[in-house]
């Protein structure tokens, strides 16, 4: 039996590039903006175009936020595209309403899979050379590396989200994210990833996402804005800033950054990976 891979039309482009390169890969993906549909499918791909705001509030509008949400808590393999993988976050900062207070808050919730803030990319380095914003083109990505006994964002375990420690790139940050609207999307999902489980450095991507890759390799991007550090990250690139370009949480649930449907050979076989993680799920 064929397992059905939903890519989620939150009325957004860059869907049907999406599905032909699921198709390409092997998949049996179709397109949907209907809840009841991914929530019956094998497996769910969130592309990525648009701002964090108006997708988080077409998603909730649809009830596609708690069907997707919905799949991932049972172990569904899931596939954030850029926005998709942004959305995995507590919240973004992207299209949401201006304050003066940087203390204040009125960022859009996202599925609250991950802990922390989606937020601008700065527009200079430590040193102060300014970087174009948009990030558009071709970079290369690599596994994170990590110091032998250094401490990697916010150590994440139990109910809650503790995100003491956790890197947010920007100002505009709240103390602490306000919870999402929806009831279905309360933060804190089990088992997340701890700190002490990750090696003290990686050499290559440990990640099956990335299965057959070399470190290094090059992939598309186009972006402004960048997801928060820590212990879920399993590959990152550089623009501005360091920043991650692929997250995991448990086995079967990831993001990436850049765009694998426009990545030529590179992104197709991370398409592949998916497509074979899901037939395996």
């Amino acid at each position: 039996m064929a397992c059905r891979i939903a890519v989620v039309d939150y009325r957004k482009g860059n869907l049907k590039s999406v599905e032909r390169g699921l198709v390409a890969a092997g998949g049996d993906a179709f397109v949907t903006d209907d809840a009841a549909a991914i929530a019956r499918a094998d497996a769910v791909v969130l592309p990525g175009v648009g701002a964090f705001a108006d997708a988080s509030a077409t998603m909730r509008e649809l009830g596609q936020m708690e069907a997707v949400r919905n799949r991932i808590v049972a172990g569904a393999p899931f596939l954030g595209i850029c926005l998709g993988m942004h959305l995995l976050f507590e919240e973004g900062t992207e299209g949401a309403p201006q304050e003066d207070d940087e203390t204040s808050t009125h960022n859009a919730p996202g599925l609250a899979v991950l802990p922390g803030v989606v937020a601008a990319m700065p527009r200079t380095d430590a040193e102060g050379h300014a970087y174009k914003v948009p990030h558009v083109g071709w970079n290369t990505v690599t596994p994170p590396a990590y110091p032998a006994g250094g401490t990697i964002g916010a150590r994440l375990s139990g109910p809650e989200s503790e995100l003491t420690g956790a890197t947010v790139p920007s100002k505009r940050v709240p103390h602490e994210p306000k919870r999402p609207v929806d009831a279905s999307c309360e933060p804190g999902l089990p088992e997340r990833l701890e700190v002490d489980d990750l090696p003290a450095a990686q050499v290559g991507f440990t990640c099956p996402l990335f299965a057959g890759i070399p470190a290094g390799e090059y992939f598309y991007f186009t972006h402004s804005y960048i997801a928060p550090t820590g212990p879920f990250v399993v590959a990152e690139t550089a623009h501005s800033v360091t920043f991650p370009c692929a997250v995991q949480y448990r086995d079967t649930t990831f993001g990436v950054q850049f765009h694998p449907e426009k990545s030529s050979d590179a992104g197709a076989a991370v398409l592949r990976n998916f497509v074979s993680i899901v037939k395996g799920a």
